[in-house]
């Protein structure tokens, strides 16, 4: 027997029980196998389970399609094939000079002042110019006096050829010398000489008469053209000099008026002789002048990069004055083919300027592409697209190249049959709103 037990070892013994335990049970190696194969098939079942569960719900998600992104398309149109451009420019004359005296002396009158219309060949002024009278005179004098020499030359010619002839004779006779005979001929050709100098002296005095006759003749100042006298620097009794020391008149031909304008490289291959242009002036508010281009400088000003470009506008009723600062608006074609979208279609970031396009099969794809003109609610496209695509309206950051998106147009907006924006319902009938209530009111 066991010995008795005390302390808290003996409150747990059988005895204290009232009863026997039960020996231990003895577990076989086949129950701990089941065991564990239990606990290892609970522990697989648990970690499986919820995996093919989630992949089912994944396989079937997959299986039903997603609804796909739609975005609103449009169809680039083509720009009409004129632009209006306005520029500025400033009117000056057809035709424009300042006159000076051809000849020393006094301004004996003049005739016109700042504002008249002359015709062409009109005196506007005389010039008194005693020392050309006086060369004049001169001139005349040595002319009658070489063709006075001219016809003493001529007589002694006359006489040396007769007498040569008779000594020529003579001499055949053996009557005179052979000496006498040669002197005779070389007098009459001596004679002929002087007749072929007298005719030379003549012809230089007849030059020299004629230079003064038209310097004489310049005593007269005349209009070129016809035109407007802008500007008289002379009075009665100034002393004027030739040349180009003292400006008398400007004449400026005003009708039609020249308009020089500065067309930019962008458009100055568009500008050609023959192009419409419309001319507005600030003081002329409700007045538009109509001109043609004529001529371009057809090359560009290597520091400004523009090109001169004259416009001719006629200008009967003298409206346009020389030096005003007009607007010009010209209608250009374009040298290229334009297409226009939206402007809230561009995408404008580290990859350039593009545009969104689907495909035929709903991808999207970037076009690069090349602003003609920015218009605020249009851009102006020069180059990038062909003009058939699909262009998503409104650029969406979230787009990639290659997204599947569901493409729509949307449809016209209807317009009212007359009706004005902010244009209420009418009472039917002709009722008329109850006292005191306000349109609109409920």
């Amino acid at each position: 027997m066991n010995p008795p037990m005390t302390g808290p070892e003996s409150e747990s013994a059988p005895e204290a029980l009232g009863f026997e335990l039960p020996p231990p049970a003895r577990l076989s190696k086949v129950t701990v196998g089941l065991v564990l194969a239990a606990v290892i098939g609970c522990a697989f079942a648990i970690g499986y389970w919820p995996h093919r569960t989630a992949k089912g719900e994944q396989a079937a998600a997959a299986a039903v399609p997603t609804a796909l992104l739609r975005v609103e398309v449009v169809t680039a149109t083509e720009v009409a094939s004129d632009r209006a451009l306005v520029l500025t420019g400033s009117v000056v004359p057809l035709e424009q000079a300042t006159l000076y005296p051809r000849v020393a002396g006094y301004v004996k009158s003049w005739s016109v002042d700042i504002g008249d219309k002359v015709k062409a060949g009109q005196v506007l002024a005389e010039i008194e110019a005693p020392e050309v009278e006086a060369q004049l005179a001169q001139a005349r004098a040595e002319l009658a006096q070489a063709k006075a020499a001219l016809a003493q030359a001529v007589a002694k010619q006359t006489f040396s050829a007769g007498n040569a002839a008779r000594y020529a004779s003579l001499g055949q006779a053996e009557v005179v010398a052979k000496a006498e005979v040669e002197s005779s001929a070389a007098q009459a050709e001596s004679d002929t000489a002087s007749v072929t100098a007298a005719k030379a002296a003549i012809a230089a005095q007849q030059a020299n008469l004629a230079r003064l006759a038209e310097q004489e003749g310049f005593t007269r100042v005349v209009a070129p053209f016809a035109g407007t006298i802008t500007s008289r620097s002379v009075d009665r009794g100034a002393l004027v000099s030739a040349g180009t020391a003292t400006p008398m008149f400007t004449l400026a031909s005003t009708d039609p008026v020249r308009i020089l304008v500065q067309v930019p490289q962008a458009v100055a291959p568009s500008v050609t002789a023959g192009v419409a242009a419309t001319v507005t002036v600030r003081e002329y508010a409700i007045r538009k002048f109509t001109g043609t281009v004529t001529r371009t400088a057809g090359a560009l000003d290597p520091s400004l990069r523009t090109m001169t470009v004259e416009i001719r506008v006629p200008n009967g009723d003298g409206a346009l004055l020389s030096g005003m600062f007009v607007q010009v608006a010209l209608s250009l074609p374009f040298p290229h083919r334009v297409l226009e979208v939206p402007a809230t279609a561009l995408y404008n970031d580290a990859q350039g300027l593009r545009v969104a396009t689907i495909d035929a099969t709903g991808a999207v794809h970037f076009a690069p592409i090349v602003i003609e003109r920015d218009t605020g609610a249009t851009i102006q496209i020069a180059s990038g697209l062909v003009g058939s695509e699909k262009i998503v309206k409104l650029a969406l950051a979230s787009l990639s190249e290659g997204d599947r998106v569901e493409a729509f147009v949307a449809p016209p907006k209807p317009k009212a049959d007359g009706a004005k924006p902010g244009d209420g319902a009418k009472p039917a009938d002709g009722a008329k709103p109850a006292d005191g209530a306000k349109p609109g009111a409920r």
